[in-house]
């Protein structure tokens, strides 16, 4: 592909990587080296100056990583990615490289558990200060913007409570305090939606979720909009040494091929379940995008290109009643993480959320009842007979 933006999603994944190798290989080769050998010494110096283009050792770049970075930044419309070990090295490298000791960051209360306790636990040691609020609220933003506020981070939708926050409207306010805004968008991928044309500065994922979609590995990504951030991105990761491993990325970029068709199964069987708990006597409350009783469905349709595959619920009886229902399910799996072909529920409160307080949870909306669904790709019927049969045993 000589331009993949006059391509199409799908074909992109497929077709579009970025590089290519001598021999022609027709997918991206493993480059499993921890170093490269220069052509001279002034090829060498050349390299290390940052005045000619080539590899120099596996942390500070390889061609297998390099391969997924570019594909992620062309899926995302970004200028180029930074591909890290894990999803906690992409937010921890996002905090490294855009704040420094008094700096303020304003942040989605109901957010990935450990994003929010790795800055209230250790970056504030360092002298970074935070706040967390309901972002869904555009208003509870403005009323905590100080003059040292440097970042706003949003996840949309929010984790686990599914709170949709509007990202043209962060950017405007964070670009108008000369702040940047950060979008996880984990829960969409870049499939369903796209924080940079939107204004977002900075857009990170969990890899191990929907863009990796196998269970297999752990890893994240970064996206600078222009090459300003990205290049402190990349320097930062660099010198903390969090880069992916070749194999790792390898293992991705197979797994990003089939994200479209993935995404549109498990999105299609998303609808089916979420009506059928809707419906169901003993569900107290759900929120699921696609539904038409989703309280911020006009936003969804404003900023995303579906209403996704996660759910979160709670059933009559709270923490016990969920309780039996996640031990009485026999196909899907009592697991964390989210965005595979398989089907998988949780009970944050207890499990990705615990090390939050009790009190931080209850404000961020995430309740002890509250039980987080992430539908698969299995045949549909199947997952809701499952829930049924466990919903039966309460």
């Amino acid at each position: 592909m000589k331009n993949p933006k006059d391509y199409g999603f799908n074909s992109q994944l497929i077709h579009y990587s970025g590089h290519h190798d001598q021999y022609g290989s027709a997918t991206v080769p493993i480059y499993q080296t921890s170093t490269f050998s220069f052509e001279s010494a002034e090829d060498g110096a050349e390299c290390f100056a940052g005045t000619k283009d080539g590899y120099i050792y596996t942390r500070i770049g390889n061609p297998t990583i390099k391969a997924l970075e570019r594909q992620i930044a062309v899926l995302e419309h970004g200028y180029d990615a930074v591909a890290v070990s894990s999803g906690m090295a992409a937010v921890s490298t996002v905090y490294m490289a855009l704040l420094n000791a008094g700096d303020h960051m304003i942040s989605s209360a109901a957010v990935y558990g450990p994003s929010r306790v790795v800055m209230e636990q250790h970056f504030s040691r360092f002298g970074v200060q935070s706040s967390y609020v309901n972002t869904a609220d555009i208003e509870n933003i403005k009323k905590e913007i100080r003059p040292n506020t440097k970042v706003i981070y949003i996840e949309t939708p929010a984790n686990p409570t599914m709170d949709i926050t509007d990202i043209k409207a962060c950017a405007e306010i964070a670009h108008s305090i000369g702040a940047v805004l950060v979008v996880d968008n984990t829960f969409c991928s870049p499939y369903l939606q796209s924080p940079i044309d939107l204004g977002a500065d900075v857009v990170l994922h969990s890899i191990t979720k929907f863009i990796n979609g196998h269970a297999d590995i752990v890893g994240g990504v970064i996206i600078g909009k222009d090459k300003q951030i990205y290049d402190k991105l990349r320097t930062m990761m660099v010198n903390m040494g969090c880069n992916m491993d070749p194999h790792q990325a390898y293992l991705v970029i197979r797994g990003l091929k089939t994200l479209g068709i993935r995404i549109d199964r498990a999105q299609e069987n998303a609808m089916k379940v979420a009506e059928f708990l809707e419906n169901h006597p003993k569900i107290e409350w759900i929120k699921y995008p696609g539904l038409k009783s989703f309280a911020q469905k006009d936003l969804v349709r404003k900023q995303m290109r579906g209403p996704g595959t996660m759910i979160s619920f709670g059933v009559k009886g709270g923490l016990d009643a969920g309780r039996t229902l996640m031990n009485n399910v026999e196909m899907l799996i009592l697991a964390v993480s989210l965005g595979g072909i398989e089907s998988l529920i949780q009970h944050p409160a207890s499990m990705t959320h615990s090390k939050m307080s009790k009190d931080s949870r209850e404000k961020a909306g995430i309740g002890e009842g509250l039980v987080r669904l992430s539908i698969g790709i299995e045949n549909v019927d199947d997952i809701i007979r499952d829930l049924s049969r466990a919903l039966d045993k309460i």
